[in-house]
């Protein structure tokens, strides 16, 4: 049952992100481009050194993805005053205009894959998944710790 239910986990994990990744190629952008692109709609102005952390590529790939998106217009790159050598990244009014039709295409994936859940089904997927999410953190941390 256990492994049964990691690999469920991240199967469907799996699944859920190439759907989304399928579905932002009519915005002509990659999935990981879309995730940077609400990832700078949420927490813009931070190094692209955490951008990359955040979504979990390294950071020259982060870096090729930031050139194209602002060959595209999609975001700008400012020197961050305490250090010439960072940059920090900022959306354009292009990726802004982007970014809502993102997140319904997010909540249209989402409806779909809840249609045959009631409410208090939602809920207690969301709370399971939110405690799954929180225990996950704190086993990271407690490794951290560990060395």
């Amino acid at each position: 049952m256990k492994t049964n239910l990691a690999y469920l986990l991240v199967d469907k994990s799996r699944l859920v992100r190439r759907r989304f990744d399928e579905s932002v190629r009519d915005h002509e952008l990659t999935g990981p481009q879309a995730r940077l692109l609400l990832l700078l709609g949420r927490s813009p102005g931070a190094h692209q050194a955490s951008y990359a952390e955040a979504l979990e590529v390294e950071p020259i790939t982060l870096c090729r993805m930031a050139d194209r998106l602002e060959e595209g217009g999609w975001l700008t790159r400012i020197a961050d005053p305490d250090d010439r050598r960072a940059r920090l990244l900022h959306p354009t009014e292009k990726s802004r205009d982007i970014t809502d039709r993102l997140r319904n295409t997010i909540d249209a994936i989402l409806e779909d894959l809840m249609s045959g859940l009631n409410t208090t089904e939602r809920d207690e997927l969301y709370r399971l998944l939110t405690k799954v999410g929180e225990n996950t953190e704190i086993a990271a941390k407690a490794e951290v710790a560990h060395g």
